[in-house]
């Protein structure tokens, strides 16, 4: 059977394309090592009666009152939903933990050292980190949130956590690797998102999955910096976690309440029986080929693969698969092909237009897109290409 373009593994195509998010990523890295170096220099009293407070008191504030503003603003949305309530439930857990760590302390960090978290408090930490989780969980995969699967995720760290209570082994590094573990497979919930947006849609472009990314490696931060929060016992190593966690938090937000959502409007949920293998079909393939030549749908922007029912009834599964064994590529691949090809000929037979009314005609969302695209798939920038064949 035929490998998939999407399915290949490409490090350069990855770097180029992501470049912004990998230097975010590496750049929030730096940040926490630093903080975390600079973090034994902070007075001890200070950071106890002060700084610490001050932390606790603004990541409570902030989720609520972003649980406030994701209620006003749900806007029938489903996963705002699921974060007003993600967000209500950190505070509650920030406000027990805060009481439990003065109990045990008779304050909030005592004035000389501190030990490595206990088993239950590590428990704590990692439903935290599963409600932060969850937004991106719900995110790229619409309905996959539910009371099973978040039991299905939490259960093991219960587990793990009475079984540390009871015997003498030391299972505590296993639940600080949880978080570390549950993004790695968020990271496959992102390829999920990018296959299903691939096969279904002829532009993928304002999916803007790249704030999901940097969403991702946040959280992928956040959880290394929790790894080393367990087992240092370093007074001040809270600070570092605390502000790594607020900043997460308003990010988020932010990005909810008032940017473009990371996800395709309208995306088709019907479901249909899973079609595993397809032989090519010629009689299909001249059918599809002649009405992308002389009606040229690609030229539409919301050009999607459930348009090709009007020449071929097949249902969307079919239709994608036939895609996949005819021509090697996903849908989006197939008419990002059509449309660069236009691109190629307008630029050649008609050398005084301008790139954004190429990019206009040829059904790309913008010029930007237009040449990014261009250059990916042919090596030179549109004016390369114009300059290399005239």
């Amino acid at each position: 059977m035929k490998t998939n373009k999407y399915t290949r593994f490409s490090l350069r195509k990855l770097l180029v394309e992501y470049k912004e998010e990998f230097l975010f990523g590496l750049g929030l890295l730096a940040c926490m090592v630093l903080s975390y170096g600079l973090a034994p220099l902070i007075p001890i009293d200070i950071f106890r009666l002060i700084i610490s407070p001050t932390e606790n008191v603004a990541i409570i504030t902030v989720t609520l009152l972003s649980t406030w503003a994701m209620i006003r603003h749900t806007d029938g949305i489903r996963v705002r939903y699921v974060q007003a309530w993600i967000m209500g439930t950190i505070s509650a857990i920030m406000i027990a933990g805060v009481s439990y760590r003065m109990s045990v302390n008779a304050e909030l960090l005592p004035a000389e050292g501190i030990f490595a978290f206990d088993g239950w408090e590590m428990v704590g930490g990692d439903l935290l980190a599963w409600l932060i989780l969850a937004y991106p969980s719900e995110l790229l995969r619409p309905g996959w949130l539910t009371w099973k699967n978040a039991l299905k995720r939490i259960l093991p760290v219960v587990i793990i956590g009475l079984i540390d209570w009871f015997v003498p082994w030391d299972l505590r590094w296993l639940l600080a690797l949880v978080p570390v573990v549950w993004v790695a497979l968020l990271f496959r919930h992102l390829h999920y998102y990018r296959r299903h947006a691939e096969e279904n849609y002829g532009s993928v472009e304002q999916t803007d999955e790249k704030w999901v990314i940097r969403y991702l490696q946040m959280t992928l931060v956040l959880g290394i910096s929790y790894t080393y929060l367990c087992f240092s016992d370093e007074p001040t190593r809270l600070f570092t976690q605390q502000w790594l966690m607020f900043f997460v938090i308003i990010y988020t937000n932010d990005q909810i309440i008032f940017h473009a959502k990371p996800w395709i409007e309208n995306a088709e949920e019907e479901e249909e029986e899973e079609v595993t293998e397809i032989e090519p079909n010629s009689e299909y393939r001249e059918k599809l080929e002649q009405w992308m030549k002389t009606e040229k749908p690609y030229l539409n922007p919301e050009f999607r693969l459930n348009d090709l029912r009007q020449i071929l009834p097949l249902n969307r599964t079919y239709l994608s698969q036939l895609i996949h064994a005819e021509y090697d590529c996903t849908f989006y691949q197939y008419v990002t092909n059509y449309r660069i090809e236009e691109a190629k000929r307008l630029m050649k037979e008609k050398p005084d237009l301008k790139m954004q009314d190429i990019a206009e005609q040829c059904g790309f969302s913008s010029p930007v897109v237009f040449s990014r695209i261009f250059a990916r798939e042919t090596g030179e920038t549109p004016s390369e290409w114009c300059a290399n064949n005239r």
